[in-house]
C-alpha cells in the first residue's frame, strides 16, 4: 500500500493553530493572507483551505468582502461552553469508571502523584501539562470516539481564551483536590461519583476564571484611579512610560 503524505493544507492548519496558541495570531486580529502565505513560504491556496478547516473548528471566521479574523471568545461564549464541557467530560469520567483496569488505574496514580507534587511546588506550567494528560487519559479510558471528538473541538476553541484559571490565588490547590476526588471515584468504580466530580471540576474552573477577571478589572480600576489623582506632570510621565 502506498503511503500518502499528509495534505499541505492540514500541515498549514496545524501551524496556524500553534500561531493562535502562541498569540502571534491574536484573538480578534485580521489575518493578512498575502503576508502570512509569504511568511509560511506557501501559496494562498493551501492557506485558504487551512483557514476553512479552522473556521469549521470555530477558531477563525470568514467574512465576505472583509477577509478572515481570529475569533475572540466573549464571557457569554464561556458561559455557554463550560457547562457543555462539564456534561461531556463528566460522561467521559462515568464511562472511564466502568472501563478502568488495574493497569489503567496504576498509570493514573502516577499522573496524580505528579499533579499533587506540582501543586505543592507551585509549578503551574508542569501542572497544566499533567492536568491535560489526565483529561486525555480519562477520555481514552471512556473509549467513546464521539465524546472525544466533541471535547477535542471545544478544547481547541477554549484555547482562544487568554486567561488561565490557575493564576487565581488558591486555585491550583482546589483544582488538585478536585482531580483527586475524580480519581478516587474512578478507583472505586463509581461512575456516578466520577461524573459528578468531573462536572464540578469544570464548573469551578469557569468560576475561577470569572473571579480572576473580576480581580484583574478591580486592579485596573484602582490603577486608573491612582493615576487620576496624580499631579498632571506625573500623570503625563506615567502615560509616556506606558506608551513606550
Amino acid at each position: 500500500m502506498r503511503i500518502v503524505r499528509q495534505a499541505l493544507y492540514l500541515e498549514v492548519a496545524d501551524r496556524l493553530r500553534q500561531m493562535i496558541d502562541e498569540r502571534s495570531l491574536a484573538p480578534g486580529a485580521w489575518i493578512d493572507e498575502a503576508a502570512l502565505a509569504g511568511t509560511l513560504g506557501i501559496s494562498r491556496t493551501p492557506l485558504r483551505e487551512a483557514l476553512k478547516v479552522l473556521a469549521a473548528e470555530g477558531l477563525v471566521r470568514l467574512e465576505p468582502r472583509r477577509g478572515c479574523f481570529v475569533n475572540k471568545l466573549s464571557e457569554r461564549d464561556l458561559d455557554e461552553i463550560f457547562p457543555l464541557m462539564a456534561l461531556l467530560e463528566g460522561r467521559c469520567a462515568y464511562e472511564a469508571a466502568l472501563n478502568a483496569t488495574p493497569a489503567d488505574l496504576e498509570a493514573l496514580e502516577g499522573l496524580h502523584a505528579d499533579l499533587a507534587r506540582y501543586a505543592r511546588e507551585g509549578r503551574i506550567d508542569a501542572y497544566y501539562e499533567t492536568n491535560y494528560q489526565i483529561h486525555e487519559a480519562i477520555q481514552r479510558l471512556a473509549g467513546n470516539r464521539w465524546l472525544s471528538g466533541l471535547i477535542d473541538d471545544l478544547r481547541k476553541v477554549l484555547r482562544l481564551w487568554r486567561h488561565k484559571s490557575l493564576q487565581l490565588p488558591g486555585r491550583i490547590d482546589e483544582s488538585c483536590a478536585e482531580h483527586l476526588s475524580v480519581f478516587a471515584a474512578l478507583k472505586a468504580h463509581d461512575p456516578e461519583g466520577a461524573e459528578a466530580m468531573m462536572k464540578l471540576h469544570l464548573l469551578r474552573q469557569r468560576e475561577a476564571l470569572q473571579a480572576l477577571d473580576a480581580a484583574m478589572q478591580a486592579r485596573a480600576e484602582r490603577s486608573a484611579a491612582a493615576t487620576a489623582r496624580q499631579p498632571d506632570h506625573l500623570r503625563l510621565a506615567a502615560k509616556a512610560t506606558q506608551a513606550g
